[in-house]
């Protein structure tokens, strides 16, 4: 059954009076002014699959939606909006197949390719480069480029850097000029290869490392543009993969080193990776228990890459995370369309969590994927768009962009379902350039809200104010027909208590708080 936001809104924080509500005791420690929540944590992903980049940002020209040559400016409009300060292109494992001298040029002359690992779609290149250049220039957003190790070559690479950041008069930059752009791009974050362990070439960790530091090498600055440099990384937990790369790449050949971790509900990769909407407690918290992994994991390669990297020189990137499901009936397999839940938007809290609280280490981290394809922010059907509760999350989390960590001191109760535990509250904090502390609280638990008893010794504020995202049940989601089923309501559970601050949390909800 679905409920208007608005009443769900009501029900759920009223959920305090429907079941005895459990106290934690919080503490927001002082932070240290070095240590920064980056921005680019919040980062977004565009691969050329199903209808992330075709019917999501590139569309056909007769379509009537807002556009800027063939990009739909609703969907920058809504990006721009939570301040997406990163997008990764082409991929994914389609950029181990993508040459990029394909997608550039006049669009009729571009040869057309079958996307093999997605499926089998024709792609016509007519988003390319400059395309998705341009894309980034509307949304003011770094661009992340992933080269073609797998099927490329370093030369390829190589004059593709030159292509976009080089002012010197050679063929690339006459050809760059040619096809419209007078000025380097200045591109400065590149992967070297994508999944090289899988689909970027089922390569071991030793060869990759070797395949890498020659790429590296050709993988040139030019004035202005400093390149970083990003290797690929690790599968999950595999300790060897990083612990390989660490020891074999000299740290000034790498920026950052990566990961990919997705939360399948079911754990499994063969068979059913679970459902998208319609699942059960035992569905919805074995989705949380497989999300919670992520902390240890992530602990699990900082401390490999501490070994080497004492001064925490090189940023571990997730790159790719997310919550990955069966697709919707009767879509193409291939495409990786889902709906997006309640739970999907827990999901993407608590692990925004996660890398607040390894900011020290974590300086990136992409959501697979922006639009149309997997746990998206945002889903399009022709004309229509709406924007799924993941968004909602970055919408609230984006006070944390490039702000001041603040450490949390707290004992979480627990969430139970049948013979297992997870903690039900998770939490992170930041300080803005302005003063204000933001505190962004998760209650996993679907039936018990949190009473939350909060010192902040340090502190000086007078206000609070919040906004929190819930509904009745955790597989409310939103559809074309109802858009707003699960939305952003102003939260009023929490005062001021004497110097300190009580929260009265909801069960099932995501709040995020600012004090001044």
């Amino acid at each position: 059954m679905k409920f208007l936001s608005a009443t769900a809104a009501a029900l759920a924080l009223a959920a305090p009076l429907l079941a005895p509500a459990q106290t934690v005791q919080l503490t927001v420690q002082p932070g240290d002014p070095k240590l920064i929540v980056s921005k680019h944590i919040q980062g977004q992903f565009a691969e050329h699959l199903g209808r992330c980049i075709y019917d999501g940002f590139w569309v056909d020209e007769k379509m009537n939606v807002p556009k800027q040559g063939r990009i739909r400016l609703d969907v920058v409009e809504a990006l721009k909006k939570i301040h997406v300060p990163n997008l990764r292109w082409p991929g994914g494992c389609f950029a181990d197949t993508y040459h990029w001298h394909d997608g550039v040029g006049p669009a009729a002359q571009r040869p057309k390719m079958l996307n093999l690992w997605w499926g089998n779609t024709l792609e016509d290149n007519s988003f390319g480069t400059h395309e998705f250049l341009g894309l980034c220039g509307l949304l003011g957003t770094e661009p992340y480029l992933a080269a073609n190790v797998g099927s490329g070559t370093v030369q390829e690479m190589s004059n593709w850097m030159e292509y976009l950041n080089s002012n010197e008069d050679t063929p690339m930059v006459q050809e760059r000029k040619k096809n419209g752009h007078p000025e380097p791009y200045q591109v400065s974050w590149w992967g070297i290869g994508n999944e090289s362990w899988g689909c970027g070439g089922n390569m071991t960790a030793q060869y990759y490392t070797d395949v890498y530091k020659r790429y590296a090498t050709f993988a040139h600055d030019y004035p202005g543009t400093k390149l970083k440099r990003i290797v690929s990384g690790a599968n999950g937990d595999d300790a060897n993969w990083t612990e390989t790369c660490m020891k074999n790449i000299p740290l000034n050949q790498m920026w950052g080193l990566t990961l990919h971790q997705y939360t399948l509900p079911t754990g499994s990769w063969s068979g059913s990776k679970g459902k998208a909407t319609g699942f059960g407690e035992d569905q919805y918290f074995s989705t949380l228990r497989n999300c919670l992994r992520m902390d240890a994991i992530v602990a699990k390669h900082a401390a490999i890459m501490d070994k080497y990297d004492k001064d925490k020189k090189v940023a571990l990137l997730v790159d790719e995370w997310g919550v990955w499901t069966d697709v919707e009936p009767g879509t193409n397999p291939g495409h990786l369309y889902q709906q997006n839940t309640l739970r999907d938007a827990l999901v993407a809290g608590t692990t925004l969590n996660i890398f607040n609280n390894h900011c020290d280490r974590v300086k990136g981290a992409n959501l697979a994927q922006a639009v149309n394809v997997l746990q998206a922010v945002i889903l399009t059907d022709k004309e229509k768009m709406l924007l799924t509760p993941t968004y909602h999350v970055f919408d609230l989390y984006q006070v944390h962009q490039d702000a001041e960590y603040l450490p949390l001191q707290f004992a979480s109760p627990d969430y139970a379902f049948g013979n297992e535990k997870i903690p039900a509250l998770n939490a992170s904090a930041s300080k803005d350039k302005n003063g204000a502390v933001h505190i962004s609280l998760v209650n996993l638990d679907p039936k018990n809200a949190l009473t939350i008893e909060t010192a902040l010794p340090g502190v000086s504020w007078k206000t609070v104010t919040g906004r929190v995202l819930t509904s009745a049940s955790v597989s409310d989601h939103n559809t074309f027909d109802q858009p707003n089923t699960v939305r952003l309501a102003d939260f009023k559970g929490a005062r001021k208590k004497g110097n300190g601050l009580a929260v009265m949390l909801p069960a099932k909800s995501v709040v995020v708080l600012e004090l001044k």
